[in-house]
């Protein structure tokens, strides 16, 4: 078996006297999607950011493609192979799609400034809005040609492995079913994803894997389809019943093995789960 591509070994870290993180423990396979889910406050956006480089870890353990990342700073962990989709998409406004994606390609230019064009175009292909739109100020954007320009961004490198963190957050139901074929079109291509979601049923239907966090632990992980409706609700705090669209989503992933896409008129919003 081979050795997994991103790992987490007893990870602790938080902000000034507050700990966050106590131990947190998983591993991903490469070209894998793995979720990670938990109520507010769980741990799931700080787990990312300390993955990105961008909160240090106390203690533990990260090692990426082999190499520990644990002390690395993030621009040396995109220059690794590593892309981040921020939460709130952060791009910046007042620069144009084209500027957002060159500012988003900075590692890769100063190591490969011939290939920038090459990527570039690569990009503008696969998100034919950001194209379209090359020479508008992305704060003139909505809320899904900006989460198209964050997930292109992130893709600019060419990385091997991207931390997606709330993509659903915010974004109204319409523009959430075209969130979920763009992150579907990427798994597609085969890198790998780290996907942390408020919105279970959202990231039930694109995660192969999950790992649950109850107050800055993982309290477990496995496939989707070895999950358990009940455990899944008792893990997440809501209970012994899922709502419908949770539901929904975890019955398919476990009788078809294949990504469910999000209905019409099926609950799409923020809710956990």
């Amino acid at each position: 078996m081979s050795e997994p591509l991103l790992t987490l070994d007893e990870v602790t870290a938080g902000f000034g006297s507050s700990q966050v993180l106590h131990g947190v423990t998983f591993s991903v396979a490469a070209g894998e999607i793995a979720g990670v889910f938990g109520l507010n406050g769980a741990g799931k956006s700080v787990t990312m950011k300390t993955i990105a480089g961008l909160v240090p870890a106390w203690s533990g353990r990260i090692t990426f493609a082999g190499t520990d990342i644990t002390n690395l700073p993030a621009e040396k962990r995109v220059a690794l192979g590593m892309g981040h989709v921020p939460q709130g998409r952060q791009v910046f406004p007042a620069l144009t799609v084209e500027e957002n994606l060159r500012l988003g390609a900075y590692t890769s230019r100063r190591r490969d400034r011939s290939g920038y064009v090459q990527r570039l175009d690569r990009v503008l292909t696969q998100f034919p809005i950001l194209a379209e739109r090359r020479d508008q100020m992305a704060g003139t954007m909505s809320g899904g040609q900006q989460a198209s320009l964050a997930v292109g961004r992130a893709l600019i490198n060419d990385p091997t492995l991207i931390l997606v963190d709330e993509p659903s957050a915010g974004l109204a139901p319409t523009i959430v079913r075209e969130l979920f074929d763009i992150l579907e079109q990427v798994a597609a291509t085969g890198v790998t994803m780290v996907l942390v979601e408020q919105n279970v049923s959202f990231g039930l239907r694109l995660a192969q894997r999950v790992h649950l966090l109850q107050s800055g632990r993982v309290v477990h992980s496995g496939a989707v389809v070895d999950l358990d409706q009940q455990q899944l609700a008792e893990h997440l705090g809501i209970g012994r019943m899922l709502t419908a669209s949770t539901s929904s989503a975890l019955m398919t992933r476990q009788t078809t093995g294949r990504r469910q896409p999000l209905r019409a008129r099926g609950r799409t919003g923020g809710a956990p789960a």
